[in-house]
């Protein structure tokens, strides 16, 4: 079935486990392709990362995935360093997108450690306009940008996290 024809009330979003992160790594890369066509650089970090790599992240991270049935659309990894969340590669499988995944990954990370941090922080590429309209309409505000390369510009963003903004976030 195509993804238009299934209904997101069929996508689940669980905890990543170890065996998932073959399927992880394709889903990281096949998503990344396309910021690797935007920028004109196929060697980002996401695109260079092994699986050795990938599975050691996963040991200490929190990670979620966004499946339906046995296939895993989408997924979200993030770390709390003191009172911050850091989320990062978060990525929906290139036919998925546009469809409201990424922001339920988004929801279900921040919730899982809301109680534990006051703010979430991630960045994006500055070419990368879906993203970014994405993370602003979820509340993230732009706070500084870094060169990464001399096509690449990333752009960190946060968003205050507190007990107030309740389960909806």
């Amino acid at each position: 079935m195509h993804a238009d024809q299934v209904p997101l009330c069929d996508v689940v979003i669980a905890p990543v486990v170890a065996e998932d992160a073959g399927e992880l790594l394709t889903l990281q890369r096949a998503a990344y392709a396309t910021e690797a066509r935007i920028y004109g650089d196929p060697e980002l970090p996401a695109l260079t990362q092994t699986l050795p790599e990938l599975q050691a992240e996963l040991a200490v991270a929190t990670a979620l995935k966004a499946s339906v049935g046995h296939r895993i659309v989408g997924a979200v990894r993030a770390h709390v360093e003191g009172a911050v969340l850091h989320v990062g590669r978060l990525t929906v499988a290139p036919d998925w997108q546009g469809r409201g995944i990424g922001s339920r990954l988004l929801t279900a990370v921040e919730n899982h450690h809301g109680d534990e941090v006051d703010a979430a922080a991630l960045f994006t590429g500055h070419l990368s306009g879906a993203n970014l309209a994405m993370y602003t309409r979820r509340g993230y505000c732009e706070q500084r940008r870094e060169r990464l390369s001399r096509g690449v510009v990333l752009v960190h963003v946060t968003k205050p996290l507190s007990a107030a903004d309740g389960p909806a976030r």
